[in-house]
């Protein structure tokens, strides 16, 4: 019996195990998800990885965060945080400074401008997860929260 992701990647023949069809299903939703995202970014001219960024920030406060902590918070591994750092400097969305005790650290803050982009983009994206996640009932979105989170950990 032919199944949807095969029809969809055009492939005649099965699987070689269930477990090979579920992770090839996680990529390809992973894909279709995040060009959603790309695209719902794009009028605002910032990249998804810049979106995560942006966000860690305005949880971290005032305070602010060094790039290895901002790294280990990322959703997915970006090898470069302080050349993203860099470009959201020039667009003043962030803002760092050297440490006065060890000036090997540089902490990034989010700027008033990062706050305010974050804010218009809240919106967006509250109906971003409504549109594509919507379809799912409260009990299927958490069974599968629960499903990655296992994926995850083991």
């Amino acid at each position: 019996m032919v199944n949807k992701l095969q029809l969809e990647i055009k492939q005649a023949k099965t699987f070689e195990s269930l477990e090979h069809e579920a992770f090839l299903n996680l990529q390809r939703t992973t894909d279709f998800l995040m060009r959603k995202v790309t695209e719902a970014l794009k009028p605002f001219g910032i990249t998804p990885p810049q979106y995560n960024v942006l966000r860690i920030l305005r949880g971290a406060g005032d305070c602010g965060l060094i790039n290895r902590e901002i790294g280990e918070r990322m959703l997915t591994y970006v090898p470069d945080v302080t050349r993203m750092l860099d470009r959201l400097e020039k667009r003043d969305l962030v803002c760092r400074e050297r440490g006065v005790e060890d000036r090997r650290l540089v902490t990034a803050c989010i700027t008033k401008e990062g706050l305010a982009l974050l804010s218009d983009l809240d919106q967006v994206f509250k109906d971003l997860n409504k549109d594509l996640l919507g379809v799912c009932k409260k009990k299927t979105l958490v069974e599968l929260i629960e499903t990655l989170e296992r994926l995850r950990s083991a």
